[in-house]
């Protein structure tokens, strides 16, 4: 059975493992925002850089791209990189994926997707809203 990953930011352009098939789509009720502190490519212990996550938001769609991976070596060598590189994001969920060409029907269900949630305990590095020109400012700082 294929496992399919959905990448939201840096994974849409560069996922960083084999896979089968690539498929440019949407997820419901989620919307990405720029919540997720960075302490390792994005910024330091002290000065977490922002990076997306996704925010639970009935009627918001969050485009990015899918990714199909039916090689069992395949799967397991993702699930290791992704582990690490997704790191500081908390929680794996699984939501249905929908394209142009299948807006009300899934076209794939049961996408993997990383997210940081709100939960201090479990993720240290939960940053929330801030004033767009606050995060522009200290983002342009760090670069």
């Amino acid at each position: 059975m294929a496992m399919w990953v959905f990448g939201y930011g840096s994974l849409v352009w560069n996922p960083g493992f084999a896979h089968d098939a690539r498929l440019v789509g949407f997820v419901r009720d989620y919307r990405r925002v720029f919540y997720q502190g960075s302490t390792d490519h994005r910024g330091t212990p002290e000065f977490p850089g922002r990076t997306v996550t996704l925010e639970h938001q009935p009627g918001a769609t969050c485009w990015g791209v899918a990714y199909k991976i039916s090689k069992e070596q395949d799967k397991q060598t993702a699930l290791e990189y992704l582990e690490v590189r997704e790191k500081q994001y908390d929680e794996n969920i699984y939501l249905d994926l929908y394209t142009d060409s299948s807006p009300k029907t899934p076209a794939v269900q049961n996408v993997m997707v990383y997210l940081a949630t709100t939960n201090k305990e479990s993720n240290q590095n939960y940053l929330g809203p801030a004033p767009l020109d606050e995060m522009a400012k200290y983002h342009v700082y760090l670069t």
